[in-house]
């Protein structure tokens, strides 16, 4: 029984790793490193408790949480000797026209506060409810609201009202 659990979490981490890993990019505003590492604790969380995780209706949208909720953890608890850069690392994507704009707007989900953020990706990203994003952030609707508000502002000073201005003609 205990193999076959095992191969369900393979099964599930490998299909589910790079939609994490995107997920976490957006979170971290195109940090790499800490995506992975938020990645790889949170496949670790649910693997410890995959018996119960199996058993859930969507094993998908509970890693999701955990990926939020670890995120926000690790805000909580950085330490004062790191610092945050703004420069992003060198990486090739072959045929993908739409760079600038994607750069753009990690550049200015970067500048959002980590909380905004984590709404904006759950919201609009992950394309969730006020209610779920409420639940994964351990939040009211009404606070989720009022964040998902500001923080499509604060993204609107940053670009503009109007995007096409950063897309490929």
């Amino acid at each position: 029984m205990r193999q076959v659990r095992a191969d369900e979490y393979a099964e599930f981490a490998a299909a589910r790793a790079g939609h994490l890993y995107r997920s976490a990019c957006l979170l971290t505003a195109g940090d790499t490193h800490l995506a992975e590492d938020l990645v790889q604790e949170t496949l670790g969380r649910l693997y410890v408790r995959w018996g119960r995780v199996s058993r859930v209706g969507n094993p998908a949208a509970y890693a999701q949480t955990v990926l939020t909720r670890t995120f926000l953890a690790h805000l909580r608890r950085r330490s004062s000797t790191e610092r945050a850069t703004d420069v992003l690392p060198e990486v090739a994507h072959a045929g993908d026209g739409d760079m600038p704009l994607r750069l753009t707007l990690l550049e200015a989900l970067g500048r959002l506060p980590a909380k905004d953020r984590a709404v904006v990706v759950l919201r609009y990203w992950e394309d969730r409810s006020i209610e779920e994003t409420a639940d994964a952030m351990n939040a009211s609707s009404a606070a989720v609201r009022t964040r998902c508000v500001r923080a499509l502002g604060r993204l609107r000073e940053l670009l503009g009202e109007d995007l096409g201005e950063y897309a490929r003609p």
